[in-house]
């Protein structure tokens, strides 16, 4: 079976090695972490990521930017992202079943079983 590709697009450092070393334990996944806006749309197309998982509050480019960017490439525009954010509770979340202005969004902080899940949801469509 191959690995899924997954970008995880997020400024803090610690919370993507986190995520890369739990999906990489799986064996199922390869992760790469990007930790600046600026640089998604260009990580993405030599990536190549299967789903990206993005932060939406980062310092530079804030993630609705990036998903905005990337809906105008055409190599880009399909790739399923999930939002991953501490701005939003999982009581928030949970009450529009996931989903906010069309696309899934996880609270932080997450577990990993939940994020797998999630992940495993998004590919699939």
């Amino acid at each position: 079976m191959d690995k899924k590709k997954i970008l995880v697009i997020d400024d803090e450092q610690d919370f993507g090695k986190m995520v890369k070393l739990n999906l990489e334990d799986t064996g199922q996944y390869t992760v790469r972490i990007e930790d600046k806006g600026a640089n998604a749309i260009s990580v993405t197309k030599e990536f190549k990521p299967d789903l990206i998982l993005l932060d939406i509050v980062m310092p530079d480019v804030d993630g609705g930017e990036v998903v905005h960017q990337m809906k105008k490439e055409e190599e880009l525009k399909d790739i399923p992202v999930v939002f991953l954010t501490a701005i939003v509770t999982e009581g928030e979340v949970d009450s529009q079943r996931g989903v906010i202005a069309g696309y899934p969004f996880i609270a932080k902080p997450v577990s990993v079983k939940k994020l797998i899940s999630s992940i495993e949801e998004n590919l699939t469509k």
